[in-house]
């Protein structure tokens, strides 16, 4: 197991919800023990940086110059944190998140700062924002888009999210992005300036595909996989992040970025490397915590034509179904979570037929 990482494998979704808030131990953060990956004959080499993968002859290419020779390969690169082009982006006090060490010079930064610039309306930004609230720093989120998250949830849980934020302090500098950031303030291209003890980059995230390309695998805004996720070199899977997969679901070819997802994927595509056929068939799912509200999404729908709403949103007890020509593609819920369950039964049962 190659990893560019300095640690092992981390809970990462935590990274953003209750280890940067403070509530959740450094203990729960590791995946495993150190010592699970020896005992069970896992060769795990940190900060081992893959420059070229040779299809044909089965190799793989180090940094360091070392190589290693290949019976089946697994690429799971991930994404990596869009980064911030504008001037003054490069100083110390401006952060993004991905891994444990970008956490832990955040959780550093928090210790001493009193105000903090979100720079963008993402889960991961909106996570952040709620946690470093937790720590009773001021923030203020600065994001293009007319509502946070609505290109995902749309419009009404858009509001409902922005208002949750509003209800905890979190200020909102929406429809306006940054021009710089000049020391300990962030100028707002809307004129406003922001003062800054900590500015943190959750402007999106692109998959880490570069990899793939240099070894002449088929993409399409990501690593094209088949059913049982192997990429159009024989021998050759990709899982998470990186994946564009056939979804058996909304029949559309879908690349999905959550925890979960490569999770799964990465279940599947270990067997199939042992020499099964078994078809990724699993219904996308993830979760986000604000505060102490969650909001658990099941399936996939990057467009759709009508919005169900069942329930309260406001009183934080509902299920929203994304469709598409009557169909359900997608289900978001509040404190509903047998409902959830029961659509993504729904939802497995539709696929398997």
């Amino acid at each position: 197991m190659l990893s560019g990482d300095d640690a092992p494998p981390v809970d990462r979704p935590n990274l953003s919800k209750d280890y940067l808030a403070g509530n959740a131990p450094e203990d729960w953060i590791p995946l495993r023990a150190k010592s699970f990956y020896s005992e069970s004959g896992i060769d795990l080499r940190l900060e081992a940086n893959v420059v070229g993968v040779d299809v044909r002859s089965r190799e793989v290419a180090l940094a360091d110059g070392g190589k290693l020779l290949y019976d089946r390969l697994l690429l799971a690169t991930g994404a990596e944190p869009v980064r911030l082009s504008v001037r003054g982006a490069d100083q110390p006090h401006v952060r993004s998140l991905r891994s444990l060490a970008d956490c832990r010079a955040i959780i550093e930064l928090a210790k001493t700062a009193h105000r903090a610039v979100v720079l963008g309306a993402s889960f991961i930004g909106l996570e952040v924002a709620a946690a470093l609230r937790v720590r009773g720093i001021e923030i203020h989120v600065v994001a293009p888009e007319k509502r946070p998250m609505e290109r995902i949830l749309g419009p009404q849980l858009g509001d409902f999210v922005r208002a949750l934020h509003a209800d905890h302090g979190v200020v909102f500098h929406l429809e306006d992005t940054a021009e710089s950031i000049e020391g300990k303030r962030v100028k707002l291209k809307g004129g406003h300036v922001l003062e800054a003890d900590l500015v943190i980059a959750g402007i999106g995230v692109r998959p880490r595909i570069g990899l793939a390309e240099r070894a002449g695998l088929a993409m399409d805004r990501g690593v094209i996989v088949d059913a049982c996720l192997e990429t159009s070199a024989p021998r050759v899977f990709a899982a998470g992040d990186i994946a564009r997969w056939p979804d058996s679901h909304t029949g559309d070819a879908i690349r999905v970025e959550h925890w979960v997802v490569a999770e799964r994927q990465g279940q599947v595509a270990a067997r199939n490397m042992l020499g099964r056929r078994e078809k990724f068939a699993a219904v996308p799912f993830f979760w986000s915590q604000h505060y102490d509200v969650p909001i658990n999404y099941i399936g996939h729908a990057e467009k759709w034509d009508e919005l169900a709403v069942e329930g309260d949103i406001e009183g934080k007890d509902c299920l929203v179904r994304f469709k598409r020509e009557g169909r359900t593609l997608a289900v978001a819920s509040i404190f509903r979570d047998v409902e959830s369950l029961q659509a993504e039964l729904t939802m497995e049962r539709r696929t398997s037929r």
